[in-house]
């Protein structure tokens, strides 16, 4: 991946996922070369994942995710329920009233 083209805030999220990942493994107590052959993947890509590389697949995000028994976390990121934006142009375009149509005859 192109991280020179990457935008800042999604460069300070991965940042920060790769940390709570990090921390969540040590919590754990699973040394780094268990984990990465628990997910399938290397170590060097494991290491790459705790520093926020955005070159790392998505793939190789949720394999530590499912690891650490956090896959659920996953699923739920991207949630419409939890879509405010989404949910508040939705609202927007509800019409204004609702008329029940006249029968004809």
């Amino acid at each position: 991946m192109d991280t020179k083209n990457t935008p800042l805030p999604v460069k300070r999220a991965l940042k920060r996922l790769g940390q709570a990942l990090s921390e969540a493994r040590k919590r754990r107590r699973i040394p780094m070369q268990l984990t990465a052959d628990r997910a399938s993947i290397s170590r060097a890509t494991l290491s790459k994942i705790e520093k926020g590389d955005g070159g790392v697949s998505l793939g190789a995000y949720a394999k530590i995710l499912f690891v650490l028994g956090m896959v659920q976390q996953l699923a739920e990121l991207a949630d419409p329920k939890s879509d405010e934006l989404g949910l508040g142009l939705e609202a927007e375009s509800l019409p204004k009233r609702i008329r029940i149509p006249r029968a004809k005859g």
